[in-house]
């Protein structure tokens, strides 16, 4: 051969002897077949044969494997980023004329998602107070699937999962959960009879904001296989070198997150006793709403909860932000850095009526000493109390 050809050769490489602690990263879009009639049977393999790379590599399989194995689920399918994997687990088991239900309190995305593309599909969504079991039951009858998010988003109201599973079951719906919040190693749906579960793999799995995934694990393998088969038809894969920080970020999640949620379970219950503050809303959290449901059923927390002020200093919450010096203005959560997001709540409710602030200030807590993020939360405080003192004089 010529060295123009010589130069694209692979060259066998003996692995006897080589055991990596990591898992390889494998790139490919093409996949070679030892012979002719090998190709030709390719389409035999299933999803989950090696066919092509938008179907996934051995990189992928490691990480569907370990997520599968943390939910106690039976398939799981990687998608570019947790949104993704609320709507296509929709997707898979929605079809025109099919109804689904969704608490009031689902992640805004994907409220948007419901009401802006699922009607063009001729899918109908309601949403439904997340707390009213009783209620629900009389909005479940004709649904095909009924959504969940324990804790809800901003809010964190808390849901009775069994219980909504129960009703599923008995009107003959599917049961859906984002978990993101809490993640597998502090709440499985699967176990409590969900029948598939979503996870924002940008958050804690990855743990470092420096990367887009997201994965549904479904507990009935021939429904994983479907959603598999769903992906390749549209086109949806990830990369594998995002995969290998997701597998990388696995690794220190329990350690990030009991770090974080015992920083937050400190910080929230400082915050409970400042004034101006109204309520701290964090399930882990004596006192906060959904305390008993989360002491029930959850194995720990994450670092995420929000805080509403009352009426005279909510005007200047926003300003006071600026007066923050460790931690960072941002609409995330689930790294290594805090994060205050302020967050409109009214816009993102219709079955139920938000009656707190315009906003609450949802709170991620990171890696940084407790100490130091006290100090921080106290400069913004004292620049409320500064603001308020600032408008009596100005009235006066």
């Amino acid at each position: 051969m010529r060295d123009e050809t010589l130069s694209l050769q692979s060259v066998p490489v003996s692995t006897e002897g080589y055991d990596s602690l990591t898992v390889p990263v494998h790139r490919a879009s093409t996949i070679l077949y030892p012979d002719a009639d090998s190709f030709a049977r390719r389409l035999g393999r299933g999803a989950d044969g090696y066919v092509y790379g938008l179907y996934g590599t051995p990189t992928h399989r490691h990480l569907e494997g370990r997520i599968t194995a943390m939910q106690r689920g039976a398939r799981t399918v990687l998608l570019p980023s947790g949104q993704a994997a609320n709507v296509f687990a929709m997707l898979a088991v929605l079809k025109t004329g099919d109804r689904v239900l969704l608490p009031d309190t689902c992640y805004g995305p994907t409220r948007d998602f419901a009401q802006t593309d699922l009607p063009a599909l001729g899918i109908s969504a309601a949403f439904y107070d997340p707390t009213d079991l009783a209620a629900l039951d009389e909005q479940a009858p004709g649904a095909r699937l009924i959504w969940a998010e324990s804790p809800g988003s901003l809010t964190l109201e808390m849901q009775d999962i069994a219980a909504i599973v129960a009703i599923a079951r008995r009107h003959g719906a599917l049961t859906g959960c984002d978990n993101t919040w809490a993640s597998p190693l502090n709440f499985r749906p699967l176990e409590h009879g969900v029948d598939l579960v979503a996870e924002a793999l940008s958050k804690h799995f990855g743990g470092h904001s420096d990367l887009l995934m997201g994965s549904v694990t479904v507990a009935d393998p021939d429904l994983g296989l479907r959603i598999k088969a769903q992906m390749g038809r549209y086109g949806i894969g990830v990369s594998p070198d995002d995969v290998a920080l997701v597998m990388r970020g696995v690794e220190t999640m329990a350690v990030r997150m009991a770090r974080a949620s015992a920083t937050a379970l400190r910080l929230a219950g400082w915050l409970a006793t400042q004034p101006h503050v109204a309520q701290v809303l964090y399930p882990p959290l004596p006192g906060s709403p959904g305390h008993d449901i989360w002491a029930r059923d959850f194995h720990g927390a994450s670092g995420l909860f929000s805080v509403a002020f009352d009426d005279l200093a909510a005007p200047h919450v926003l300003p006071a932000l600026d007066a923050l010096r460790v931690i960072s203005i941002g609409a995330s959560f689930g790294g290594t850095r805090s994060l205050a997001a302020p967050s409109a709540v009214a816009p993102l409710r219709s079955a139920t009526r938000w009656t707190g602030p315009e906003f609450v200030l949802r709170l991620s807590v990171g890696m940084e000493a407790p100490e130091d993020l006290q100090d921080d939360l106290t400069r913004f405080l004292t620049a409320i109390e500064t603001c308020i003192a600032a408008g009596k004089i100005k009235k006066s």
